[in-house]
């Protein structure tokens, strides 16, 4: 039986000093392995979806009906 306890306490202890190597190993970081292409897409597709719903935003009156700053904003986005 001590020897049970033994081993349960030597695995704690290994958990606890390698716990970070232990979660990226089983629960990798998906930002940490984006490639440059995937950084990319996900900026554009976040820029499309901010022009989107400014585009929403805008009524009968078209850009008239959005604010200075959401006008700033979407002038910004549709040049990139």
């Amino acid at each position: 039986m001590e020897v049970l306890y033994l081993l349960f306490a030597v695995s704690v202890i290994f958990i606890y000093f390698f716990r970070r190597d232990l979660k990226e190993k089983f629960v990798p970081n998906k930002g940490k392995y984006y490639t440059i292409d995937d950084q990319y897409n996900a900026e554009r597709r976040n820029r499309e979806i901010e022009i989107d719903s400014l585009l929403a935003k805008m009524g009968k009156n078209g850009v008239n009906d959005l604010s200075e700053k959401d006008r700033k904003r979407l002038e910004e986005l549709s040049k990139k």
